[in-house]
């Protein structure tokens, strides 16, 4: 996943359903003798049952919970989409505007609070490692700077099948990535994790190897290709930005639908085109275990 020198400002056509990070507050600076307990958070997006297709899906998000020992106070942090779900994966198709509009951000959410009964009905508050305050305050600056310069979401991973040493065309980048980066950049300052069980969710698109279409400018500009222009357009104009996650399975289910009748798919990915030639299984969404990570320093705490 590219990285970005900033993040762009936000276009007001963009607007998001829900408030992205409503009670969201500036990471605090930790006493450096802290000793901070970390916590795995995960609870169901929405559960979906669709015929005997797909049956239940594992649709999870994840996030990370700290406790301070000096101050007893508990914070959360999450990476979403500023926009919400819909349109980071689907564009607006916007009149007289040829080019597919995209309101696709992704951002870290950090606040005070931990909503125990949220995590703990309906998924995980599992505490994974204790870090000191110092090992906090390297984090916080690593959030910074992955957060000004990871700033696009990408919903779909994409393989060549679903072999599990098979080729990765593009990874995903969500909110279980940040957690995982997260664990790792940890794991990386000298935290060492327990050995239990992490399980994430992935929706992956079966494809042959993708091929490079060009960027915005060179397919829908003034020199641009109309043919290739008008499929593009075609191909997502089922699919509007959505108001709710009902409305983004339905569409969802479309995009298969398509994908499948017609092998098929347009990825729009770090602000480029790729034509995927898919093949089955199509899709698949998929919960798997990601061990926790094992980092290359000297341990601390338990």
């Amino acid at each position: 996943h590219r990285r970005f020198d900033y993040r762009p400002k936000t276009d007001p056509y963009c607007q998001a359903r829900y408030t992205f990070c409503p009670t969201g507050s500036a990471i605090p600076l930790m006493k450096e003798e802290d000793v901070i307990e970390v916590y795995r958070l995960q609870a169901p997006v929405w559960e979906f049952k669709y015929g005997d297709l797909l049956g239940h899906l594992k649709i999870m998000h994840d996030a990370v919970g700290f406790k301070s020992s000096l101050t007893g106070k508990n914070y959360t942090m999450e990476w979403y989409e500023l926009f919400q779900l819909g349109n980071c994966t689907f564009p607006h198709l916007r009149p007289g505007m040829d080019a597919p509009f995209w309101c696709n951000q992704g951002a870290a959410c950090f606040y005070e609070g931990i909503d125990d009964a949220h995590w703990k009905a309906n998924g995980t508050l599992v505490l994974v490692t204790t870090i000191s305050g110092a090992m906090f305050n390297d984090m916080a600056q690593w959030v910074k700077y992955d957060n000004e310069t990871g700033i696009y979401y990408e919903t779909w991973t994409v393989q060549a099948s679903p072999d599990k040493k098979s080729t990765v065309w593009f990874d995903a980048y969500e909110c279980s990535k940040f957690i995982l980066r997260t664990y790792q950049k940890l794991a990386d300052l000298g935290a060492v994790f327990k050995k239990i069980q992490t399980n994430y969710t992935s929706i992956i698109l079966f494809s042959g190897e993708p091929i490079y279409l060009g960027n915005e400018t060179s397919i829908f500009g003034p020199q641009g290709n109309k043919t290739l222009a008008a499929a593009i357009r075609d191909f997502y104009s089922p699919f509007k930005p959505h108001k709710s996650v009902r409305e983004f399975f339905v569409d969802l289910f479309k995009i298969i639908d398509h994908v499948v009748l017609n092998h098929q798919f347009y990825l729009f990915y770090n602000l480029e085109y790729w034509f995927l030639p898919m093949k089955s299984p199509y899709l698949k969404i998929i919960y798997e275990e990601v061990p926790l990570p094992v980092g290359s320093k000297a341990s601390f705490g338990v």
